[in-house]
Parts: structure tokens; C-alpha cells; sequence
């Protein structure tokens, strides 16, 4: 027993499945408005029920009180007559009784015998007398003689119809009236229940519909994903817009909200897309029902990458959604990797250079021949120490001339030479560019020098580089030995997966050169070499120019 009462204690209306809720709430209430419109009908139902026979009783009197053959009957006192036409219009209006008496109220015709002679007011509780004197029609209730009953009396006039003669007594029995409002209990009771019935079945058809519609889940799980929706959106570092098919905002988060440079994200939910982001092809995912990928676009004077995709219900588009992030943090990412990525090959091309150069002195060494040796170090050596110089006297950036430094050490384990040229100079950065996108800069198109000059001279070719910031520009030049570039190609290079190879990692690097340089406000031309290969030359500008 205690178990029992601990589980009740325990037991809550929310620890009930949705569906059995909405059944109990839906039925609950369709039973408080089935008692409450019974409750009403059947008041009012009584009530009307009951001045109804009052008013009819009261007409059956007045119209008896007014027939000539009771005014005759009571002028001569006919008793017998009076009794038979009493019985008469007892039975013809289905009444309980018809008595009639004189002015003294003495009855001349009564249902029992006995009663006739006596006086009416037996029945009465003496009050109704008066109004009897005064010559006024009434309805009461009373327990007389022949049982409870609704009755109603009404004088009885001579031929002139100013002498009060007589009175006439009409009685309805209680028991009569009471099954008649029975009767339409009864029908008021079978079409409440009817209704109560097709409540609770159309409460489970609703709980079914609504169970379905939510993919079978419990509020409480609705709340939890709800929440951890919410959580992940605010988590992510990409900017999120979802509209409805309307163009309504109904997502917008935190990061999107930056990106934008919005102050208060929570109050844009709710707004037009077409208000708050007028150049946002958002409405378009909806109308054509394509998603997009990877577009590049303007948005608030920053470069974004932007990935659009439409909602669907069933077949039917009811929004989009659109993540976001600026080109820059992509950058970002892709030139730090890149970065990692030429540490580790002049890291390996040095490994792998030095281990055949010690091997080699090895040998000389072991072959005695010495004078060799020495030769084989200092020319080694001195091209370092060349390279060294140049980069502490006019190149001091570390992150640039380290990679100066991976990009030399690669050419020379593919059989190349890069030169610098001597009168290269970069003492400060520009302000429209980091160190880290200068890396990107200057990797990419080194790394397509170093690949172009391979495949078209082998071993022994040349690739030369020049910085120089001696103007307002930042000038850099990479030239290589490859085999040139079509002016009618010229302007495809620098587009997203285009390139020469077939293989599909490439075509991305110039790509990537092209958005560093209109970032930081600066330009590249392409021009041919007289013997042969091609020159990049970039101009980026020291100070940022307004838009």
C-alpha cells in the first residue's frame, strides 16, 4: 500500500505521452461543455416546460369559465350537468381534473362525489381566496385532494359579464408534467453523449494527426532539440540565415550577426530578408528550388563564400538556408596550412639535400681526396651564405625569408636554381597585406615557377624573384622558364580549378593569388620573356585607398 500511494505521489499529468494528454485534456473539456450546455438546456428546458403548462393550464380555465353551458350550468345550479361536462373536458384536455364551483367557491362538479358541496378552498392555502374576490385568472402548485398538481382558476362571469357566478379549477398533475420534461431529457441527454462521443473520437484523431505531423516526439524532446538547436547555431562560426517562403527571417545567429555587423541578433528573427539583406539572393533558392555552393559574393564590402539550400516539406518548398563566412577566415586557414605545408618541404628538401651532400663528402673523404672535399663545402656554403645575407640586410621579415629560404632549398632538390635578385628590398610590410598572405602570395607563384620551368627545361633551369618597395607599391616578380601562356588563356588562369594539369588538387593556387591581391587592393600582369617562359609581376599598394 505504501508502494502504491510512493508511485501515485510520483505520478504527474506531463509524465503522460502527448497523445494520451491531448485525449484527456480534449475529452476533459468537451465533458465540462457537455455538463455545462446540459446544465443550461436543461434549466431553461424545465423552465420554459413549465411556464408553458402554467399558461396553457391558465387558457384551459379562461376558456371553460367562458362556455355558455357553464355560465348556464351554474346560473341554475345544474349539477349533474356541470359533473358531465366537467368529465367531459377533463378527458378532451388531457387534465388531471375540472372543478366547478359557485361564487362562495362551493364545488358543483368535482371528479370524487364526495367533494361536491364543500368548499374549494380545502385545496388552497387560504391566500389564493382574495384574488378569487378580485375576479383575476392564477396558476399555482398544490398537494389537494386529488394529488400534487399544476392548477389554475378562472372566474366565472354572468351573460353580462360584470356578475362574478361562479369559478372554474383546472389541474395538470405534476407526474405528467414531470414526464414530459423527462421525455426531453432523455433526447437532450442522447445528443450530449453523441457529442461527447465524437469529442473524444475527433481528440484522437487530433492527437494521432499532431503525434505524426512532430514525428512522433514528446514536447519535452521538442523543448531539448529545440534548445540544442539553438545551442548549435550559437556554437558554429559560420553566419546562418533561414527564411520562409514568405521571405520571413525565422534563423539568424550570433556569428551571422557579426559578420554583418548587426548589433542585435535577436531582434532580427521576424523581419523581411529583403530589410534586413536587400542584395541577398536568398528568395531565389526558393523560387527555383536549386541549391548553390561555394558562390563568392560581395557582402558588406567583405568577400564571402556562401552556401544556399532550400527547405523542403514533402515535395513542397516552404524555405532556405543560408551559411556564410568570410573569405578572409578561409584565407586565413588555407595560408596558414600552406604556410605548414612549405615548412615541411624546405624542412625535407634540406633533410634530403644534406644527407646526399654528406654522403658525397663521405666518400671524398674516404677516397682521401680532401682538396675535393673542402671545394665541395665552401661552394655549398657559399651560395647559403649568400642567400643569408641578402635576406638579413633587406629582407629582416623572418615569416618571408623563411619562406624565401624553403622555396630555394626546394628548387635545388629538383635540379633548379632561384635566384634573388640582388637588389631585391622589403623592409616593411604594406599596410593592405599580412605577412601570412604575402607567404600565400609569393608560395603559390613560386611553386607554379618551380613546376613550369621542370616540366619544360627538366634539370638545370633558372626561376628568378625580385621584391622591391622602394615606390608606393610593394613590386614582386616571379619569372620562370616554362613554356609561356597564351594571351588568349591569360585571362582563365586565374579562375577557380583552372589550370593546365589534369589533375584535380590544382588550378587553385592562382585563384588564390587573384583574391589576395584584389583583398589588398593590388594588381598582376602576365608578360612574356623573350627567351622563353613567363613574368608575374603583382603591384600591391603600401597604403589602403578608400572605396
Amino acid at each position: 500500500m505504501q508502494e502504491y500511494l510512493r508511485r501515485m505521489k510520483r505520478f504527474h499529468f506531463h509524465s503522460l505521452r502527448l497523445a494520451t494528454r491531448l485525449i484527456i485534456a480534449l475529452t476533459l473539456m468537451s465533458l465540462l461543455q457537455a455538463l455545462l450546455i446540459g446544465g443550461f438546456a436543461w434549466y431553461h428546458l424545465s423552465r420554459s416546460l413549465n411556464e408553458e403548462i402554467a399558461a396553457r393550464t391558465v387558457n384551459v380555465a379562461q376558456t371553460i369559465a367562458a362556455s355558455d353551458s357553464i355560465i348556464d350550468g351554474i346560473a341554475q345550479r345544474d349539477i349533474d350537468s356541470l359533473n358531465h361536462i366537467a368529465q367531459r373536458l377533463t378527458t378532451v384536455n388531457h387534465a388531471l381534473f375540472v372543478v366547478i364551483g359557485d361564487k362562495t367557491a362551493t364545488r358543483l362538479a368535482h371528479p370524487n362525489p364526495e367533494k361536491i358541496g364543500a368548499s374549494m378552498a380545502d385545496d388552497e392555502d387560504g391566500s389564493e381566496s382574495s384574488i378569487l374576490v378580485l375576479g383575476n385568472a392564477y396558476v399555482y402548485r398544490a398537494n389537494g385532494s386529488l394529488g400534487p398538481s399544476m392548477r389554475a382558476r378562472a372566474p366565472v362571469f354572468d351573460d353580462t359579464g360584470e356578475a362574478l357566478i361562479g369559478v372554474v379549477s383546472v389541474g395538470y398533475s405534476v407526474d405528467q408534467i414531470d414526464h414530459t420534461i423527462a421525455r426531453y431529457r432523455f433526447w437532450l441527454l442522447a445528443v450530449l453523449t453523441i457529442a461527447l462521443l465524437a469529442s473524444i473520437g475527433l481528440a484522437v484523431i487530433i492527437a494521432t494527426r499532431l503525434k505524426r505531423e512532430i514525428f512522433g516526439l514528446e514536447p519535452e524532446e521538442i523543448a531539448g532539440l529545440f534548445e540544442e538547436r539553438e545551442a548549435t547555431l550559437e556554437s558554429v562560426r559560420e553566419g546562418i540565415i533561414a527564411i520562409n517562403r514568405d521571405g520571413i527571417i525565422t534563423t539568424f545567429n550570433r556569428t551571422a550577426a557579426q559578420t554583418i555587423g548587426i548589433a542585435d541578433h535577436t531582434a532580427i528573427p521576424g523581419q523581411s530578408i529583403a530589410d534586413v539583406l536587400p542584395e541577398s539572393n536568398l528568395i531565389s533558392v526558393i523560387e527555383h528550388g536549386q541549391p548553390q555552393f561555394d558562390q563568392e559574393i560581395w557582402l558588406h564590402d567583405r568577400l564571402m563564400i556562401v552556401n544556399r539550400v532550400p527547405v523542403r516539406q514533402g515535395d513542397e518548398i516552404i524555405g532556405a538556408v543560408s551559411s556564410f563566412r568570410a573569405r578572409d577566415e578561409l584565407d586565413l586557414v588555407s595560408r596558414k596550412l600552406t604556410q605548414i605545408e612549405q615548412y615541411a618541404d624546405s624542412l625535407r628538401s634540406q633533410t634530403h639535400e644534406y644527407s646526399n651532400k654528406l654522403h658525397t663528402i663521405a666518400g671524398l673523404i674516404q677516397l682521401d681526396a680532401k682538396d675535393e672535399a673542402l671545394k665541395l663545402i665552401g661552394s655549398e656554403t657559399l651560395d647559403h651564405q649568400q642567400l643569408i645575407q641578402l635576406l638579413q640586410e633587406d629582407i629582416p621579415n623572418p615569416i618571408i625569408a623563411g619562406c624565401i629560404v624553403g622555396k630555394f632549398n626546394r628548387a635545388k632538390e629538383i635540379g633548379l636554381k632561384l635566384s634573388i635578385d640582388p637588389e631585391s628590398h622589403l623592409s616593411d610590410l604594406p599596410e593592405t597585406i599580412s605577412a601570412d598572405q604575402l607567404v600565400s602570395l609569393m608560395g603559390n607563384l613560386l611553386d607554379n615557377a618551380l613546376e613550369a620551368t621542370w616540366m619544360h627545361r627538366g634539370a638545370h633551369g633558372e626561376v628568378q624573384l625580385s621584391l622591391t618597395d622602394l615606390g608606393h607599391d610593394l613590386i614582386i616578380e616571379v619569372q620562370d622558364q616554362g613554356p609561356g601562356i597564351p594571351e588568349s588563356e591569360q585571362r582563365h588562369i586565374f579562375e577557380k580549378g583552372v589550370s593546365s594539369k589534369d589533375d584535380v588538387n590544382h588550378g587553385f593556387g592562382l585563384h588564390l593569388v587573384k583574391l589576395i591581391l584584389e583583398q589588398s587592393q593590388g594588381s598582376i600582369h602576365i608578360e612574356p620573356v623573350d627567351e622563353g617562359g613567363t613574368r608575374f609581376i603583382c603591384y600591391i599598394p603600401k597604403r589602403r585607398q578608400a572605396l
